[in-house]
């Protein structure tokens, strides 16, 4: 069941270990087919941003449970700077400046 067919975002396409999380939860991949490709995006984004393989983990099966409760979007996330069909907004271009000084 692993190869079935899942929306990606408008950036991204579903990696292979969110997919098999999301196929595993009838609830979760039914939840997730119900989001935007925007709000798909970002959870993906969210998700593979990290740097440690035990956070990208922790992102997953937060995805899970998350979407299980209903929720649509990762909560205090600037969003996903990987688009370009935009330009980033002020507000996420001065959170990264701000990153990239430390």
């Amino acid at each position: 069941m692993a190869d079935k067919n899942i929306s990606g975002g408008t950036a991204h396409t579903v990696p292979t270990d969110m997919r098999k999380a999301l196929v595993s939860n009838k609830t979760a991949l039914r939840a997730w087919e119900l989001l935007t490709p925007l709000s798909r995006n970002e959870w993906i984004c969210w998700t593979v941003s990290v740097k440690k393989e035990e956070t990208r983990k922790e992102h997953i099966e937060r995805l899970v449970k998350k979407l299980k409760e209903g929720k649509r979007r990762p909560c205090c996330w600037i969003g996903c700077t990987h688009r370009t069909d935009k330009p980033l907004s002020p507000s996420v271009r001065a959170i990264l400046d701000k990153r990239t000084k430390k």
